[in-house]
């Protein structure tokens, strides 16, 4: 008797540890939704993006994609993003839709210009580059290989 007690009370302290572990994981690995303001991004091609998807900057994640539609009047995809309110986004900036690496997952990179007015709330990026596939790289560069014929 005396053996099971210490059984669950060693269980109980595992598991007690694990759950202090998955909860320190959770809050230092940026996987949540950032909460902040909400900016759109229209794109002719988004490649795979999905809501959730990070938004960053140099790397670093200051936004999530919140939704991705389609315009019905002109067919363009546009893109609601959430951006950390600490974040004050220039009017000239840029989002380019990309991927980490080959196989990872798509997320927007934001490149910040130089202009003194800032995107606020509701806002839209005006200037984008749409996503670019691993088909689209390998068709120009055989393109330029063959001398453009």
């Amino acid at each position: 008797m005396r053996r099971n007690v210490l059984e669950t009370i060693l269980g109980g302290l595992v598991l007690l540890i694990a759950g202090t572990f998955l909860v320190f994981a959770w809050r230092t690995s940026e996987v949540q939704a950032v909460q902040g303001y909400q900016v759109t991004a229209r794109f002719l091609k988004v490649g795979g993006l999905e809501a959730g998807s990070d938004v960053r900057i140099n790397g670093v994640k200051v936004g999530t994609v919140v939704a991705r539609e389609l315009d019905l009047a002109n067919f363009e995809a546009v893109v609601t993003m959430s951006i950390a309110p600490r974040i004050r986004l220039p009017g000239d900036t840029v989002a380019v839709i990309t991927s980490d690496g080959l196989f990872g997952g798509k997320y927007v990179r934001l490149i910040p210009g130089a202009e003194e007015a800032h995107i606020g709330a509701g806002g839209e990026i005006k200037e984008t580059r749409d996503f670019k596939s691993l088909e689209d790289s390998v068709s120009e560069i055989i393109y330029l290989a063959t001398g453009g014929n």
